[in-house]
């Protein structure tokens, strides 16, 4: 996974998703839980690299920064909750997969 696209169309996979372009900015994609409008990735431009912000659980945020330096604490979003994945193709796509699909689960709601 290198592209905005390829991002897009991943998240689009997950049942009951849309993409939204919210701000003035058409650089942020979000993508969104149709029932309850949350965010479960946050997609964009910086440094020349697609950016990723995933929502992910406490106990796995500083897992994934240790293992990948293209992980960082979330650009814009609270680093509490949230990782930045760079997409600079140094993360194996499986391991983005999880991350996405984690992030995904925990915003979906009851």
């Amino acid at each position: 996974m290198k592209t905005r696209k390829d991002a897009i169309s991943f998240c689009l996979k997950f049942e009951n998703t849309y993409e939204d372009y919210p701000f003035r900015d058409k650089n942020w994609t979000l993508m969104r839980h149709k029932e309850n409008n949350k965010v479960f990735a946050w997609i964009f431009e910086k440094d020349k690299y697609i950016w990723v912000n995933v929502k992910c659980e406490s106990g796995l945020l500083d897992l994934w920064r240790q293992m990948y330096a293209s992980v960082v604490p979330a650009y814009h979003l609270n680093k509490d909750h949230w990782n930045s994945i760079i997409l600079d193709g140094t993360i194996p796509e499986e391991e983005i997969y999880k991350m996405i699909r984690d992030s995904y689960y925990l915003t979906k709601g009851k």
